[in-house]
């Protein structure tokens, strides 16, 4: 290839990568950013941010939590949907567990390290999707005083999963020797299944560190919870980015009299302030209603305050 051939190509590129750069690089970004100045958009563009008493309380597009200084629930605010997002409800890890409906075995906890003081995490426990699900299900249903029971989750919270072993024949049937109740780790002392006695005449037993169970035929067990929860899906389970800042309808009217009493007003005026903040389905058919949790608690402030709430909103 030719000298002059060789400049003419690289002169193209360095003029097609100026105007590209002015382009991309400063026009678009300034008519962006200027179409967000508009009136209408201009909220839109700087975060949808939510002000109270002139202070940012936050977004009306970003869930966030209404818990004390120790993480637990405080009484008077609506609580908002789980969040898998970083430690909670953080756009810069926006995300959903990556947990699916196979995710029902728990990988238990060192029982050496929880006696030496550590927490469960630190020890080693990472709780199933399932056991997530059923542990939130039962804490909130003790929170507001109602039965937090759900299909395949045991009377104390966690994934009713049992590890049958024994002999497999060849029509598929398995004929049980052994059966463990993998999500409940044995404590001292105890051998057997609070949750189940037996499976097919095999007693169950608890499950003991350090056994693989991984052998054996892994059975969720229903048991007689109803089929319809009285704790909504979206109360156990986050949402695909971690963020939402909803809660359905039927949520929100579960927590209403817990609220009510916890601000010391009648649970029909707190219902009057969920119905003034819930959406509809978009153009009537798209999507679910849906309450906006920070929008309602800060309201709820406003028309009926209770003393020292703002450190918690």
């Amino acid at each position: 290839m030719r000298i002059s051939e060789l400049i003419r190509q690289h002169v193209a590129a360095l003029r097609a990568l100026l105007v590209l750069t002015v382009l991309t690089g400063l026009l678009y970004p300034a008519s962006v950013w200027a179409l967000g100045q508009l009136p209408g958009l201009h909220d839109k563009s700087h975060g949808s941010l939510v002000w109270d008493d002139g202070r940012i309380a936050g977004s009306s597009l970003i869930g966030q939590s209404f818990t004390d200084a120790d993480g637990a629930p405080i009484a008077w605010y609506f609580q908002s949907r789980p969040s898998a997002a970083g430690a909670g409800y953080d756009g810069l890890a926006s995300g959903g567990s990556n947990l699916g409906p196979e995710d029902i075995v728990d990988t238990p906890a060192d029982p050496a390290l929880l006696a030496a003081g550590s927490d469960p995490e630190a020890a080693g426990f990472a709780p199933s999707l399932l056991t997530r699900v059923c542990t939130r299900s039962h804490e909130i249903g003790l929170r507001e005083g109602l039965d937090g029971s759900r299909p395949f989750c045991t009377p104390d919270g966690v994934g009713a999963v049992l590890a049958v072993l024994g002999d497999h024949h060849h029509d598929g049937t398995l004929t049980p020797r052994r059966v463990v109740s993998v999500n409940e780790p044995c404590a001292a002392g105890r051998r057997t299944s609070v949750f189940r006695t037996e499976y097919q005449g095999v007693p169950v037993e608890c499950a003991r560190y350090g056994e693989d169970y991984s052998a054996g035929r892994i059975v969720p067990v229903r048991g007689d919870a109803p089929a319809d929860p009285a704790v909504p899906a979206d109360a156990v389970t986050s949402s695909g980015s971690g963020l939402d800042p909803h809660i359905s309808p039927r949520y929100a009217e579960i927590q209403t009299a817990r609220v009510a009493a916890a601000r010391g007003i009648d649970p029909a005026a707190v219902r009057d302030v969920i119905a003034a903040h819930t959406t509809g389905r978009e153009l009537g058919f798209l999507g679910e209603p849906r309450v906006n949790v920070l929008e309602l608690n800060l309201d709820l402030d406003r028309r009926y305050p209770v003393s020292g709430t703002a450190a918690g909103a």
